[in-house]
């Protein structure tokens, strides 16, 4: 009998302390929300969209053979000192456009990355952990959820800035069509 007060103790503990988190992760859904109308305002910006479907119509060939091909190169990538696929996609101009807004951002934008219509990144303000985002909730919460869809992450310490971030994922539109996605890390503590 008490082994199993015990048990039920740990549990509801365990219960409540996984509830805390999630309210507390969501706590600044409003803010964040609130900051996808400005987002949305620079990831329409033309070269965006031309960087996006230029990749697009590149990679409309690809089996999912290449796509896993491709994220193990990139893995493999950042753990070398040699980087050619990393340095070619940190290279382009929708690198340095995404990496100006970051910058402009003082701290608010911790990451963001412009996924293809197959999930592949096509730019980035810094190096990202994989190459493929097609098999995570950021890409698929949006682009294959359609125009207008919104993904927010719960809220993570991340270890490389060691701030605490919530992830904020659209899909990026043309005519009312999706073609792309984005996402953006955000510095909760920023907030306002």
């Amino acid at each position: 009998m008490r082994f199993t007060n015990l048990l039920l103790g740990g549990v509801l503990a365990a219960a409540l302390s996984f509830t805390s988190s999630l309210s507390w992760a969501n706590e600044f859904a409003d803010q964040i929300t609130a900051y996808a109308d400005e987002a949305k305002s620079w990831i329409s910006n033309p070269a965006v969209i031309a960087a996006v479907k230029a990749q697009n119509a590149k990679h409309a060939g690809l089996s999912q053979a290449d796509i896993d091909s491709m994220d193990k190169q990139w893995r493999a990538e950042t753990e070398a000192s040699s980087q050619p696929m990393i340095d070619e996609v940190l290279g382009r101009d929708i690198s340095s456009f995404l990496k100006g807004q970051e910058d402009a951002s003082e701290g608010l934008i911790t990451e963001i990355f412009v996924m293809d219509n197959k999930g592949l990144n096509v730019g980035q303000s810094g190096v990202t952990s994989d190459y493929w985002q097609g098999d995570e909730g950021k890409w698929q919460k949006t682009y294959q959820a359609g125009a207008g869809s919104m993904h927010i992450s719960d809220v993570e310490l991340d270890e490389s800035t060691q701030t605490y971030q919530s992830q904020l994922s659209l899909p990026i539109e043309e005519g009312g069509s999706v073609i792309g996605a984005v996402t953006i890390g955000l510095n909760v503590e920023l907030l306002q």
